[in-house]
């Protein structure tokens, strides 16, 4: 009762690779930016000294995880650019600027919001939320879905690519 499979898998390892980071990533990166932080500010916690930290702490190893991920997207749409050649110039273009979006997210963004959020006067409560902090939102939400939409694509044309 020996049966042989022809069955034989037609991605290669990169792409599956480049697959299931970009769908633990974007998938990540919803929950946190539409559940998790929207119920922590629906919940009043913004308004407490200790949001800043807590965000910071929370966006520092989401940052890093960001920065692995993105690395590894790159990597792996690199190797199948090389063993490709058909492959896409514009699948290298969008996984260049999820690298640019995670690096502006961990070295500009987080940093300057948690510079603008902390209350550095202890004799002064810190309930009013400074200008610059919803420019800095702003930017960052922007900068997301970008994100969003670029890791979209490239996960499409590497579904769509056999």
């Amino acid at each position: 009762m020996n049966a042989i499979s022809n069955f034989e898998f037609k991605r290669s390892t990169w792409q599956t690779t480049t697959i299931l980071t970009l769908g633990f990533w974007l998938s990540a990166s919803l929950v946190l930016d539409w559940v998790i932080m929207p119920s922590l500010y629906l919940a009043g916690m913004m308004n407490e000294a200790s949001f800043t930290t807590t965000g910071y702490v929370v966006f520092w190893n989401f940052n890093r995880l960001e920065l692995l991920s993105a690395a590894v997207v790159l990597t792996s749409v690199l190797a199948i650019g090389k063993t490709k050649s058909d492959w896409r110039l514009g699948s290298i273009v969008l996984s260049a600027l999820l690298l640019t979006v995670a690096l502006l997210d961990t070295y500009f963004l987080t940093p300057q919001m948690c510079a603008v959020g902390s209350n550095l006067n202890l004799f002064t409560d810190a309930a009013v939320v400074p200008a610059t902090m919803s420019l800095l939102h702003g930017g960052y939400f922007l900068l997301e879905g970008l994100k969003l939409v670029a890791g979209a694509m490239l996960l499409n044309w590497c579904w769509r690519e056999v």
